[in-house]
């Protein structure tokens, strides 16, 4: 399986950024996704999942300006960021597993060891 990520770039703090993901190969099968971010120096966190029955689960606090889809027919998952803060500047990874027990974004063993990986894609906001 291949995760590949994309649409992340800089953008002022108030904007609106929507990143994509994408999966590819043995990609049959109920599976969740789910997108995480990462600041150096700190631990990687989790923001949302969503899985194949359109079941979607936020980290408290975040759901007032993350929105996580999918577009089921292109494998893809979507995560718009609204009112960008300078805070949210971090290495936004996508990640895709077939054999979580629970799909939800907390980060930790389950999804280090049963989840495919893309190589992230930067947001930088600035003030």
């Amino acid at each position: 399986v291949q995760v590949v990520e994309s649409g992340g770039g800089s953008v002022q703090s108030g904007g609106t950024m929507t990143l994509s993901c994408t999966i590819s190969g043995n990609t049959k099968g109920h599976h969740c996704m789910g997108w995480f971010r990462e600041v150096p120096g700190k631990v990687r966190e989790g923001i949302a999942t969503i899985d194949t029955d359109n079941k979607s689960t936020y980290v408290d606090g975040l759901k007032d300006r993350f929105t996580i889809s999918q577009d089921s027919t292109k494998n893809t998952i979507i995560l718009q960021i609204d009112n960008l803060k300078p805070n949210d500047t971090a290495m936004y990874y996508c990640a895709a597993s077939w054999e979580l027990d629970t799909c939800a974004p907390e980060y930790g063993g389950s999804w280090i060891i049963l989840g495919y990986w893309g190589q992230g894609t930067q947001v930088t906001v600035s003030s």
